[in-house]
């Protein structure tokens, strides 16, 4: 179903600290991502292969501050990621980073909403 807020992503200056937070804070269950990037996979309850097993949460990550403002981000899925980008931009909006691939698991872009805000989207593969 195209729409629903799927993901966040929580910015970090120092990764240890962030990490050690959200467990201790919450119980989060954080990992690093495959990559080998500046990007901490976060568990919000149970999961296999990155996906929650039970109704009603969601998963997400930590990823390293860029810009001193940056805030979290909120990542919506879609059907059809261009389509999404071209809405956005007609509403009003303005795509920040394009669609990419996420390896294998789908395809992820930026957008910045008409009040400000960074905004993620998702397609899955």
């Amino acid at each position: 179903m195209s729409g629903r807020v799927v993901h966040f992503e929580i910015p970090f200056g120092d990764s240890d600290r962030a990490q050690e937070f959200y467990a201790s804070a919450f119980g989060w269950r954080l990992r690093d991502s495959a990559t080998g990037s500046s990007y901490i996979h976060a568990d919000t309850g149970p999961s296999q292969a990155l996906e929650p097993t039970e109704v009603g949460f969601i998963n997400g990550g930590l990823l390293r501050r860029e810009d001193p403002g940056q805030g979290p981000i909120v990542v919506i899925e879609v059907d059809d990621i261009e389509a999404a980008l071209a809405k956005v931009v007609d509403a009003g909006g303005s795509v920040v980073l394009a669609a990419s691939k996420a390896g294998d698991t789908g395809t992820a872009a930026y957008f910045k909403d008409v009040e400000g805000n960074i905004m993620g989207l998702w397609q899955r593969a």
